[in-house]
């Protein structure tokens, strides 16, 4: 075939032919892969013979594989290196895809063969990661409203569709608004900032054109701008750019896809007969109930709004002897706690960061998978789908495990934030078919000839992401249903927050924190000051980011709300939301819920994660060995090689042999004696 998208992928590991691949390749190839997909599910549903596990479930399992390499190629591109043509095939996707699914799902026939194993289940002699799959399949469907009738199915496949368009339009809306932002800096502008946001500053003009300085809303560089800049009016122009992504009036606006999208949700949870979005969203996650979900983040947000309001007053005396009167403000905030934290913990970004190199870093994570799991990566010299990625074979006991491919620096094609996503996940039911997984950052990319220097912040986001891909790359399942982060969502992201514990072992610092001119290793009374530093601002982080877990499920809960900035007003009033401290995000740029269903009602799952990543590691401190071989391996077995194979609650036990409570998390976050 002429198209590389459906000709066979020869290439070693039958990596996707990125030099062959153009953008004109996509359309037809997904047209062809859905066609072949539906006449998959045809003959599933029409077969003749009575339904047996492999003729319907596993038949199910394989029947949209060449749809899955298509769209594997296409969604990973599209997000880390946007162009026009990619967001016209995004929209076009949307909706079509959204369709297809419904179409699956209310096929009558098809789910009357699933129905009848599901009854018969207990005579089947299915394994258990056979029953696992079964029941799974079938909640699926009824999930998606196979058991509705007539006029309820075609409304909630008309929901469906207009929620995955809405969900397209929010994300290319937030992308340009990204895209086009960026503040010029003159040399009067550029006090207080130290060299490596200068570096970054520079890099930045250089990506958009301008031969000065330029601050953008990648994070890793307007954050250390916020801290540094002694300019406050600068300050101030900076983060309300990056608090108004998607909410500055025009074509590029979010706000009223927000209020249609909770409208639609609504709607979508009262056809298949929940109160509400979060009700229906929350029965299959661990939390199970809004009323579980809430009582965890309030825990947390009582002691860290005591720990805020404290910091604040301290932060407000300092800001008052500058000579600057008035309130707090979110673009004080961290220009007074930059200053706070180097007085009090003798901690200052510009001394750390030269000792957090990007490669360094990179080099630490593999180091930490091989201790802990006998991983072993080999640097590839591969095509991919852009000059910035870069690629690794992942060896165990000579064996491939994966290709591991990393994709670290923000560019305006890019979106913003970091992810963890595979281009082929790992499943035994087609052969032993090896995952490709992609993690992809935005960390302020440096001048030509430079190192890529890292903050600690952003060094824990490169572990966190690579802890989401060994869950991948770990994955030893039968069925690519159940593999690797096929879990539920608030058990996801157990791995990737369990594994940023090991950035701050001391030994992996001591060996890969060196200095970026010196090559010298990071001095012993830095690495006791950085450590002793872990907590420093928790309450800040902490209200941050709870409050934005609680206006996603203030969201979803109940009647949805005509007017959603209204509505977060209302929540923020409610909790007595600190004035200087902003939402991590606001509703106009909150993608992790308005771009798809995958966080809606589930924002508050890293703090559920939370409470088990910080008990779990504690399992390795009780022994005394962060590498500890015995827990390794009961890490692997039970949690990060099994996938969804079990219940997650029962994966967990496994592991640790109970659930845990939330005094670790608390302990963790520097409030336990609160």
């Amino acid at each position: 075939m002429s198209n590389p998208l459906l000709a066979p992928w020869d290439a070693e590991f039958q990596l996707p032919p990125f030099a062959k691949i153009n953008d004109d390749d996509f359309e037809p190839a997904v047209d062809v892969a859905m066609e072949q997909a539906r006449a998959n599910i045809a003959a599933i549903a029409d077969n003749p013979d009575a339904p047996t596990f492999a003729n319907t479930i596993e038949a199910l399992e394989g029947g949209d594989a060449l749809l899955n390499r298509v769209l594997g190629v296409f969604f990973n591109i599209a997000g880390s290196d946007s162009n026009p043509k990619r967001q016209e095939l995004q929209r076009a996707f949307s909706p079509k895809l959204s369709a297809y699914a419904s179409e699956i799902t209310m096929n009558t026939a098809l789910f009357e063969r699933i129905e009848t194993l599901w009854e018969a289940r207990d005579r089947l002699g299915l394994s258990p990661e056979q029953s696992r799959v079964l029941m799974l399949t079938r909640r699926a469907f009824v999930r998606s409203g196979a058991k509705l009738t007539d006029g309820a199915r075609d409304r909630l496949t008309v929901v469906k569709e207009r929620l995955a368009v809405l969900g397209t339009d929010f994300v290319q809306n937030l992308l340009a608004d990204e895209a086009d932002w960026f503040m010029e800096l003159s040399a009067d502008d550029l006090d207080g900032l130290p060299d490596f946001v200068l570096t970054a500053a520079k890099a930045a003009g250089e990506e958009k054109g301008v031969s000065g300085h330029v601050i953008t809303t990648s994070r890793s560089l307007i954050m250390p701008f916020l801290q540094f800049s002694t300019s406050r009016d600068l300050r101030e122009k900076a983060f309300r750019a990056l608090e108004n992504r998607g909410a500055n009036g025009g074509k590029t606006d979010n706000r009223k896809i927000a209020a249609e999208t909770l409208a639609l949700r609504q709607e979508r949870a009262e056809l298949l007969g929940y109160s509400d979005f979060a009700s229906y969203k929350l029965e299959t996650e661990m939390a199970k109930t809004p009323a579980a979900v809430r009582d965890l983040l309030m825990q947390v947000w009582k002691p860290a709004k005591v720990a805020a309001n404290r910091d604040a007053l301290v932060l407000t005396e300092r800001m008052h002897a500058d000579g600057i009167n008035g309130d707090l403000e979110p673009w004080d905030w961290r220009y007074y706690s930059q200053k706070r934290r180097a007085e009090e913990h003798d901690l200052d970004e510009a001394e750390l960061k030269p000792y957090l190199q990007l490669d360094r870093m990179i080099e630490a994570a593999f180091s930490c998978a091989q201790k802990l799991f006998g991983l072993e990566f080999r640097a590839l010299d591969v095509p991919l789908y852009h000059d910035d990625a870069r690629a690794w074979e992942v060896i165990r006991d000579g064996q491939h495990l994966a290709v591991f491919i990393g994709d670290y620096f923000a560019r305006s094609s890019k979106r913003s934030g970091a992810w963890c996503s595979a281009m082929r996940q790992q499943q035994k039911l087609a052969g032993d078919i090896r995952p490709v997984v992609v993690n992809v950052c935005n960390f302020a990319k440096p001048a030509a000839g430079e190192v890529a220097l890292l903050s600690f912040d952003d060094a824990r986001t490169l572990f966190h992401e690579f802890g989401h891909a060994l869950h991948q790359m770990l994955s030893d399942v039968t069925y690519e249903s159940i593999s690797g982060t096929s879990v539920a969502r608030d058990f996801v992201e157990l791995p990737s927050q369990l594994f940023e514990h090991w950035l701050a072992v001391p030994e992996v610092l001591s060996e890969f924190a060196t200095h970026a001119q010196t090559g010298e290793a990071m001095t012993k009374d830095l690495l006791e000051r950085l450590l002793a530093a872990q907590t420093y601002d928790m309450g800040f982080a902490t209200v941050e980011y709870a409050a934005s877990a609680l206006v996603d499920l203030a969201f979803h809960e109940g009647a949805a709300p005509v007017d959603p900035m209204a509505r977060q007003a209302e929540v923020l009033e409610q909790i007595g939301m600190p004035h200087a401290i902003a939402m991590r995000h606001a509703t106009p740029h909150f993608a992790h819920v308005f771009a798809g269903d995958g966080y809606s009602s589930g924002y508050y799952s890293y703090m559920w994660s939370e409470v088990m990543d910080a008990d779990a590691f504690e399992a390795f401190e009780e022994v005394g060995d962060a590498f500890d071989a015995g827990l390794a391996g009961k890490l692997e077995k039970h949690i990060l090689s099994a996938g969804g194979a079990r219940d997650a609650e029962e994966l967990y036990t496994a592991f640790r042999g109970r659930m845990p409570g939330v005094q670790a998390l608390l302990k963790g976050r520097g409030f336990a004696a609160q």
